[in-house]
């Protein structure tokens, strides 16, 4: 099995954070990016040949992943290969859909002549041991198998439901439906028999179907044709962070320690690229509670409940709560932050005050809080 990360989504709900690089690519928990959880996965799974599907701004994204050695995966017999739109011989140059880009890249599928092709979102926070699934699709003798999880009866209708028989079999699936018949949603998480998929795609192309979408064509396709499809449900920790709360209530539930999501397991590690940098420094008047403080920070403030990234300076007197700061962030004396996401390189002028009304505020990359005004200037 080989696995394709679909990591080129532009990220529209986080705003600011997204509006340079993509969504896979937004740093979680202080020192890791998004994209760490699906190839971490991958490289703990034993799975050693990813493609990784990019196309909305992937250049910090690229450089992220490198040549894979973070994740153990710089290999010369497979490893992890950037895949980026390129002109198809339909003229084609941009991805249509999730199913389209794997149409696009089916010569590098076929290249690695894999059994089953595994499917994955590059912007999901979790930990997955993908080799289970593998084994439970082959035991059912599937074509195709969806990863689901069970949520509450009253968010059923923002995900793709699988409605299931007593064998795990998918009979139908609703997408967004107003009439949930159960709670199993769809992870975006697919193992397919790739010459079965493959022969789909090819066809579907070849007579002007629309076949560019997983959840919307592909698996109503194979269950309209009597596909063996099934269900395979995780338990666990599972986050989609497409949006600026859920992104924000992840990172404060990666606070603490005893989180479901346990990122402290030595058995099941999630690697990133991180530079080096020396201990956090605090002086003696700072005060830090319930907070997670990467290295190469210098707190002289107060931090309650808060992710500090690395390489930020927090002055005298200031006072971050319930917000998290990326990197290499600059934070001014008598600095007030509150239930805040504060994007990397920002700089916060002395005296400068961000407090929610309710909601989280956002501060994008390299943006300026605070400071003289111009009649003050």
């Amino acid at each position: 099995m080989i696995a394709m990360i679909l990591a080129g989504g532009q990220g529209s709900r986080l705003g600011k954070l997204t509006r340079t690089i993509a969504k896979p690519a937004v740093p979680f928990g202080g020192k890791y990016r998004i994209i760490d959880f699906s190839l971490s996965n991958c490289s703990n799974s034993g799975i050693r040949t990813v493609g990784v599907v990019t196309q909305y701004q992937p250049l910090e994204l690229n450089d992220h992943i490198g040549n894979g050695s973070h994740w153990g995966l710089d290999r010369r017999d497979g490893g992890v290969t950037i895949l980026q739109p390129h002109s198809s011989l339909d003229g084609e140059k941009w991805f249509q859909g999730t199913a389209h880009a794997i149409y696009q890249n089916i010569s590098y599928i076929d290249s690695h002549q894999p059994t089953y092709l595994l499917i994955l979102s590059g912007d999901h926070i979790y930990k997955m041991d993908y080799e289970l699934m593998l084994n439970f699709h082959k035991n059912k003798k599937a074509t195709a198998t969806v990863a689901v999880i069970r949520v509450p009866a009253e968010d059923a209708t923002r995900f793709g439901i699988m409605n299931t028989d007593n064998t795990d079999r998918i009979i139908d699936f609703d997408e967004k439906p107003e009439k949930p018949k159960s709670n199993l949603a769809s992870m975006g998480i697919y193992i397919f028999n790739w010459e079965v998929l493959r022969r789909y795609l090819m066809e579907s192309h070849a007579t002007g179907q629309n076949m560019n979408d997983f959840a919307k064509n592909v698996i109503p396709s194979f269950l309209a044709n009597g596909e063996n499809v099934f269900a395979y449900s995780f338990e666990g920790y599972w986050k989609d962070v497409g949006t600026v709360d859920s992104l924000w209530d992840a990172n404060m539930a990666f606070i603490n320690p005893e989180h479901e999501l346990n990122i402290r397991d030595k058995s099941w590690r999630i690697y990133s690229k991180n530079p080096l940098a020396p201990p956090h420094y605090l002086t003696r008047d700072s005060k830090v509670r319930e907070s997670l403080i990467v290295d190469g920070c210098y707190v002289a403030g107060e931090v309650q409940h808060s992710i500090i990234s690395q390489n930020v300076k927090i002055g005298a007197n200031s006072i971050i709560r319930d917000s998290i700061i990326m990197a290499n962030s600059v934070i001014g004396k008598n600095v007030t932050i509150d239930h805040a996401i504060v994007g990397e390189h920002a700089v916060f002028a002395d005296n400068a005050q961000l407090i929610s009304d309710g909601g989280i505020e956002v501060v994008g990359y390299n943006e300026v809080v605070g400071g003289l005004s111009d009649e003050e200037e």
